[in-house]
């Protein structure tokens, strides 16, 4: 009997040990030497706190960001480019209504859809980019579209669209971008009158005061990958809803190439989260690379200075993903969280959402 137990024991510690192993695989990053190729993503950044968060929500957003990584790594192990691995990663963040982009998308202040998105070849630092389309079901396909099809890096609006049912892509009736959990959170925005103008200075008028856990953010929000294939190609791309309650036709950092979204094979290629206004004024994608060539700083030596430092003097909040030529990957935020995954050649996963 006794000797049943023991190994009844041993099994159920063998079991154990197994799942801590796999828990470890998905709580810590993971660097190797050199890699294959690798790739990583965000779903956005912001006040995500395990305490606003319940085991539910919090075991959702994990399964979607492990599904997405999952379909950018496979293409990438299977020797396809990491163009493709960044559309198809964002493909699958754009069908859920987890994240600020594509189904998922916030409301303007008119009660619309409006997003934005672009994607960059770091091989021949080719770019596209589409702002305020309310029927194109992938943004990022657009995008793509743009670049490789068109002789132009960004088209918006109706022209926009236009382009995109001459190339084909899924078009979708804009009701299908709506949820009730954003549209709420549009009302409860408007309630509170929250908006971003200052024309008298840098410092916002109104900020969003109400914590609620879909508005509190509301300048926050979006989806991106950066990736390396094992042609040592760089590519990354970024997509959003833009801002909840946003007005005037606003474009944020997201397909602004060089703010929103940069890869070039000699540095980096990186996909950037945050109040976008910020972004923009501070480049932030481009100059991570520019740190990197012209002050030979490295990937985490280069996002930290921009994060940490610039980005936070200006005020600006949020975070970036990035990859550089080696395959050596950065995910830099100032705010207590960021949605994000990697994943390197030996397929290694790691997968987090809070601050620590």
């Amino acid at each position: 009997m006794k000797k049943i137990i023991l190994i009844f024991g041993v099994i159920a510690l063998s079991f154990s040990c197994k799942n801590e192993s796999k828990a470890e695989a998905i709580s810590e990053p993971v660097e190797t030497e050199n890699p294959q190729f690798s790739i990583v993503i965000h779903g956005g950044a912001g006040t995500i706190k395990k305490e606003n968060m319940t085991p539910e929500k919090e075991a959702a957003y994990q399964q979607k960001l492990e599904e997405a990584i999952r379909v950018g790594y496979d293409i990438l192990k299977n020797g396809g480019t990491s163009l493709d691995a960044v559309e198809k990663t964002i493909n699958v963040l754009e069908d859920s209504p987890l994240f600020n982009a594509g189904k998922g998308a916030v409301f303007t202040h008119e009660g619309f859809n409006e997003h934005d998105a672009s994607i960059m070849d770091g091989k021949t630092l080719n770019a596209g980019a589409s702002a305020g389309t309310k029927t194109v079901k992938h943004p990022i396909n657009l995008a793509r579209a743009i670049m490789e099809d068109s002789p132009h890096v960004m088209l918006s609006g109706k022209g926009a669209e236009i382009f995109a049912t001459e190339q084909d892509l899924e078009i979708v009736d804009p009701s299908y971008f709506y949820t009730e959990r954003r549209f709420k959170s549009l009302e409860r925005a408007k309630e509170k009158d929250i908006i971003e103008q200052d024309h008298d200075g840098d410092t916002p008028k109104k900020i969003a005061s109400y914590y609620d856990d879909d508005i509190k953010d509301y300048k926050m929000g979006t989806v991106g990958c950066a990736a390396l294939d094992k042609n040592g190609n760089l590519a990354a791309g970024t997509s959003t809803g833009g801002m909840t309650n946003k007005r005037w036709g606003r474009i944020g950092d997201s397909p602004i190439i060089g703010a929103g979204t940069y890869a070039n094979n000699n540095t980096c290629a990186v996909s950037s989260t945050g109040w976008g206004e910020y972004f923009i004024r501070g480049m932030v994608a481009y100059d991570i690379s520019a740190l990197m060539e012209y002050k030979e700083l490295s990937l985490a030596e280069a996002s930290k200075e921009v994060i940490q430092n610039k980005l936070t003097k200006l005020g600006g909040t949020g975070g970036i993903i990035a990859i550089d030529k080696n395959g050596n990957m950065v995910m830099e935020f100032n705010t207590p969280g960021m949605y994000r995954a990697t994943m390197n050649d030996k397929g290694e996963l790691y997968v987090g959402m809070f601050k620590d």
